[in-house]
């Protein structure tokens, strides 16, 4: 199952949302929903990882339950797109610079690309393959729960890349203490995940026995 993208016109903006989606929930949706919102964006094009290079691929559900269950997330919204450029074109890890440099170049460099991530992962920007041309090429959406301190953004990424300052953009989202983690342990315990995740999400999930604890 594959989605259209977008198709390309002059002054178009779009937000990149990449992540492992292990499974995509309810946090996710208002992050991307908000972001389009207060950006207004065109799009808001969901990414999901083949294999991220800081986790152990035998702890990542199979990308195509992940992708699945991004699709169906995300459906209803003709504003969201999901897109199997790092899924299909995976031989090994999966890095951001390489997706950013596709749709770059899919939207022939004209297109206003927002990557979309959380303020947590932007302090550790600095440690990411190409993070200067990432800066050359997108702008960068930090989304944080009201009251989180970004007192060493200027610090720890203006000291050696100042320039990088000036495409950051700081959004707060209203808090939401939901997580993967969290999402995946309920399951593994037995536990209800209604109205942590959509529920065709969560129907999936149980259809495909996925998170549940193995016996030993």
């Amino acid at each position: 199952m594959t989605l259209q993208l977008p198709k390309f016109r002059d002054g178009m903006s779009i937000g990149i949302m990449g992540g492992t989606f292990d499974p995509i929930h309810l946090g996710h949706l208002v992050i991307a929903e908000e972001v389009r919102h207060q950006f207004k964006l065109d799009k808001v094009i969901f990414v999901p990882t083949g294999y991220p290079p800081h986790k152990k691929a035998s702890n990542v559900t199979h990308p195509e339950h992940r992708y699945l269950m991004t699709v169906l997330a995300t459906i209803n919204n003709p504003h969201f797109v999901v897109s199997r450029v790092e899924i299909d074109n995976a031989k090994g890890f999966t890095y951001t610079i390489d997706t950013v440099r596709f749709f770059h170049n899919y939207f022939q460099g004209k297109a206003k690309i927002y990557f979309i991530t959380g303020a947590d992962a932007i302090m550790e920007i600095l440690t990411w393959k190409d993070y200067a041309e990432l800066f050359s090429i997108c702008y960068f959406i930090a989304a944080t729960r009201p009251g989180y301190s970004l007192n060493n953004l200027n610090k720890t990424i203006g000291s050696v890349c100042p320039q990088a300052l000036e495409r950051i953009q700081v959004l707060e989202i209203p808090a939401m203490q939901i997580s993967s983690t969290l999402i995946r342990q309920r399951v593994a315990d037995g536990k209800p995940i209604k109205y942590l995740t959509p529920d065709s999400v969560a129907d999936y999930i149980m259809k495909n026995g996925l998170y549940r604890r193995r016996e030993v």
